[in-house]
């Protein structure tokens, strides 16, 4: 993990990044005079103009580093806190390719919110600062050391809280581009497992095979009736607060591998579903950050894991299934196996736990990718309020949310002439509909809103922060939402 200091004149750095506005000549964004000098015979060369990204790269005569990165943040009135995190993230993928190890940043100075845009700033440098390199032979070089110029006790502060953060997006970021062989249920539980070792606030049950059947998680148990690994129902609780007795329910998606089941995906669709378990990956990863900046808050993670394979005993379509909540299930397509297992999830903590709100993460439908592409997830819910909740953790971390209706009329589309319901209906409204059939196994009053992250969970070109295809969208999301309900600690 990258690690934050206080600029020191003793500190040996090879790079140093300083931040201009754009105009009709690049300004100076701070005010440090001995930067300024260094960095003069740069703009003399006319080839760097300050605008939003932009990169430059200089060699000084003199100064303490070997190399200037003149750093453009675009028009000072126009920079956003995601603007930030883009500009320093940007910054951090050219030291990885000059292999830079520990640099100097001199911050910009405005008249925006100062903790603000400090958090941006290193939040972009942390999420850029990522490789996934396991299997290669050659590593990337990533930073280790950013001391930041001026940088106070507070300053350093706030950057181990969101070292924590970029820590756990790592965690979701590791387990989702994972092998499917490697990360199979048994290894997600193994992975909860340890939580609880490292964290004394966590407490992790694993149902294993047997205990899913003596449970009646039966929609579970149907999906993994063709895999030959095990299946695993993963209960993660954290007590942050055992003076209250609200809690909070997140329950994540565990399809470690989804084959489609019968109805085989085709190819083109099957090859990167290792990813289908970055729900329940989220849901792990929250709560470990949760323990580690010890949030004042009370949580229950469930992941309902399984692969959804083909063998001898898979689940087959056109049969009726039972489920956890005494709901029958007709099996319209077995590629919708996600909604089952996070139906039997949301039932079991509903009757075991009684929260006070469920939030649901998916990678459940391609309609959501259709709709919203890889730049927005899609949310559904029954509560007007947790929506808004969630939508403004979203705007305020870039994890960004888009309301789905879910009006009545669209239950009509999973009617079934011989079980209570269809697990899918047709293509139109697949996102919806995929919705509507959870909110069916939801116990009015509990607040419950499901993300179907099915289009921001892996995204194929590089985003300026994610290096690679696993995002680990919704841990950042879900801590801001939380912290906004009941603060740091």
């Amino acid at each position: 993990m990258m690690q934050f200091l206080a600029a020191k004149q003793s500190a040996k750095c090879d790079t140093l990044i300083l931040p201009f506005w754009q105009g009709k000549l690049p300004e100076f964004a701070f005010r440090e005079k001995t930067a300024k000098t260094l960095a003069a015979p740069a703009l003399k060369t006319g080839d760097f103009s300050g605008k939003a990204e932009e990169l430059f790269f200089f060699y000084p005569s003199r100064g303490r580093e070997k190399r200037l990165l003149l750093l453009g943040l675009g028009e000072e009135k126009k920079l956003t806190p995601e603007g930030m995190r883009r500009c320093y993230a940007q910054a951090l993928r050219l030291l990885h390719a000059k292999k830079s190890k520990n640099i100097r940043i001199i911050l910009p100075e405005t008249d925006k919110q100062a903790e603000t845009f400090l958090a941006s700033a290193v939040e972009g440098m942390l999420l850029a600062n990522y490789s996934f390199d396991y299997h290669r032979a050659e590593k990337q070089p990533l930073v280790q050391k950013v001391f930041i110029e001026k940088g106070s006790s507070s300053d350093l502060s706030l950057c181990k809280k969101l070292q924590a953060i970029a820590s756990a997006v790592y965690f979701t970021r590791d387990l989702v581009m994972g092998n499917a062989d490697d990360v199979t249920p048994t290894n997600l539980a193994k992975q909860a497992q340890s939580l609880s070792k490292s964290f004394p606030l966590i407490e992790t049950e694993v149902f294993t095979r047997s205990r899913i059947e003596k449970e009646n998680l039966k929609l579970l148990l149907a999906v993994s009736q063709g895999a030959k690994t095990e299946p695993a129902f993963i209960i993660v609780k954290y007590r942050g607060n055992p003076s209250s007795q609200e809690l909070t329910a997140l329950i994540g998606k565990g399809i470690t591998f989804d084959t489609g089941g019968l109805l085989l995906k085709p190819r083109g669709g099957m090859e990167t579903m290792r990813d289908d378990m970055a729900g329940g990956a989220v849901v792990l990863s929250t709560i470990r950050a949760a323990a580690e900046l010890k949030m004042a808050i009370n949580l229950i993670g469930i992941v309902a894991s399984t692969e959804n394979a083909i063998g001898p005993g898979s689940y087959k379509p056109g049969d009726v299934y039972g489920s956890h909540a005494g709901i029958s299930v007709e099996i319209a397509d077995t590629d919708a196996e996600g909604r089952l297992v996070l139906a039997d999830a949301i039932s079991y903590v509903q009757t075991h736990y009684a929260p006070k709100r469920i939030i649901d993460l998916a990678t459940l439908t391609g309609g959501a990718i259709i709709a919203l592409g890889e730049e927005v997830a899609a949310i559904c819910s029954n509560n007007e309020q947790l929506t808004d909740q969630l939508m403004a953790a979203g705007e305020k971390t870039y994890e960004r949310l888009w309301p789905l209706p879910l009006y009545e009329e669209y239950a009509e589309l999973l009617k079934s002439k011989i079980a209570d319901i269809k697990n899918a209906g047709p293509r139109k409204a697949s996102t919806i509909c995929g919705a509507m059939f959870l909110k069916r196994f939801v116990k009015e009053p509990v607040a419950w809103a499901h993300l179907d992250i099915a289009g921001v969970a892996f995204v194929d070109p590089q985003k300026p922060y994610h290096p690679i295809q696993a995002t680990g969208f919704g841990v950042r999301l879900l801590l801001a939402f939380l912290e906004s309900l009941y603060g740091r600690s």
